[in-house]
């Protein structure tokens, strides 16, 4: 389900984003309108997204994430409605990559998970996703490739 996880240390990059908190139920609602309109924003303004689209969870309960939105950019952003200029921080991380629908998800970081606790590894309390190849590269979930980042705390 996931490639075997490593560590590797990231380095500060450039995005632009849009802060959404949002019942996890929702999430699927309001996901794609939310792409749209970070692409568009970055058109307007001449911008363009370096890689794929990603979820930087900054806090989840169970019952609503909280999350920006993102795409990584070579040139800053200026505010524009919902998108304001982010960033991914940098940061010591575990990361593996999800193979599959979307809908998996929650087993594979469930996968993962045990996989840092079993490696003494702790988690810190944010992540994010970078939806590497999804529904804009192929209609085959078995396809999608869902890249999973988690800092660590030690």
């Amino acid at each position: 389900m996931i490639d075997t996880p490593h560590i590797v240390q990231t380095s500060v990059q450039k995005a632009a984003v849009i802060r959404i908190t949002v019942p996890r139920s929702e999430m699927m609602k309001v996901f794609s309108p939310a792409v749209g309109e970070l692409i568009a924003a970055l058109a307007a303004q001449g911008v363009e997204p370096v890689g794929a689209v990603f979820a930087h969870h900054l806090e989840m309960t169970p019952d609503t994430f909280d999350f920006e939105l993102g795409v990584k950019v070579a040139a800053p952003v200026k505010a524009a409605g919902r998108v304001k200029p982010g960033q991914l921080p940098a940061a010591k991380v575990a990361r593996t990559v999800y193979s599959g629908p979307y809908e998996g998800l929650p087993s594979a970081w469930g996968e993962f998970v045990k996989w840092m606790k079993a490696n003494g590894h702790e988690q810190a309390e944010n992540l994010w996703e970078v939806y590497s190849v999804g529904p804009q590269s192929t209609p085959d979930p078995a396809n999608w490739r869902t890249e999973l980042n988690r800092p660590l705390a030690n």
